[in-house]
């Protein structure tokens, strides 16, 4: 059969279908015997699907050949079927439980690294914070911190983390400032004591070290700028929270992770 349709529409079109059904990725990749790097990439339309993949879908996700390649796809998800999607997203954001313990001494890690440079007050620290715990979920598909990040309008911001910062405070772990940077009041965070590194693995040091290089320099208007254009951000609704799941669909230069042959072919 010719295709009548690219690999980015036909990948849309999967993942439409796979939402109205109320199937995360994983479990969809479980069923047609892919693994879930795969089924990401063929969402991307970064990987031809096979006709025995395409045909399994088909069964899975109810359609027919006929109807995922034609050039007018008119199956839409409806409010009523959108229900169990915002359902699942809830139960996913759940299980990705808060190590509290963890979250702080990243927030110690990052500050001991960086927290002296005049730019890096609240707003950077909380970018940071996000682009360490999605770039180790991306990588690695576990959750680093644990931590969920609701999006506000000028980023991701942790949950409760005005709460954390002050019990940090109160704990004598942490010291506030409330400075001036460029005519703009800024609040920064001055760490008490050192991080415990033995909580952290060699791969989330790595990571974090990462991200810490490569936006550590950015004022906060620079990065809130940049995190704008990150897929799990852009894809998020106001003040809801973002699904780590989302970091899969990522591109660059936002995308940690390289997608092989060995992850495409199954």
């Amino acid at each position: 059969m010719e295709p009548s349709i690219n690999n980015v529409e036909l990948g849309k079109r999967i993942a439409q279908l796979r939402n109205i059904k109320s199937l995360t990725q994983e479990e969809l990749a479980s069923r047609i015997a892919i693994s879930r790097p795969s089924l990401v990439q063929i969402e991307k339309g970064s990987r031809n699907i096979k006709v025995t993949e395409l045909k399994a879908l088909s069964e899975v996700l109810d359609f027919s050949l006929d109807e995922i390649m034609s050039k007018i796809f008119t199956r839409t998800l409806s409010n009523k079927l959108q229900e169990p999607e915002s359902n699942h997203q809830d139960i996913r954001i759940s299980l990705s439980e808060l190590n509290l313990n963890k979250f702080k001494n990243l927030i110690l890690y990052i500050l001991e690294r960086c927290g002296g440079k005049p730019n890096v007050g609240e707003t950077v620290l909380y970018k940071l914070l996000y682009f360490s715990d999605f770039n180790y979920y991306e990588l690695y598909e576990e959750h680093l911190s644990g931590a969920c990040y609701k999006r506000m309008p000028h980023g991701p911001v942790p949950v409760s983390a005005d709460v954390i910062l002050k019990k940090m405070i109160d704990e004598n772990q942490l010291k506030t400032l409330k400075t001036d940077y460029f005519g703009f009041p800024q609040k920064r965070y001055i760490p008490l004591v050192k991080a415990n590194l033995k909580l952290f693995n060699g791969a989330e040091i790595e990571t974090i070290d990462k991200v810490i290089d490569s936006l550590s320099n950015m004022s906060a208007a620079e990065i809130s700028r940049y995190v704008h254009e990150d897929m799990p951000w852009k894809a998020s609704k106001e003040m809801d929270s973002i699904d780590y799941e989302l970091a899969f669909y990522r591109k660059a230069p936002y995308s940690v992770r390289t997608y092989n042959e060995s992850e495409g072919n199954d």
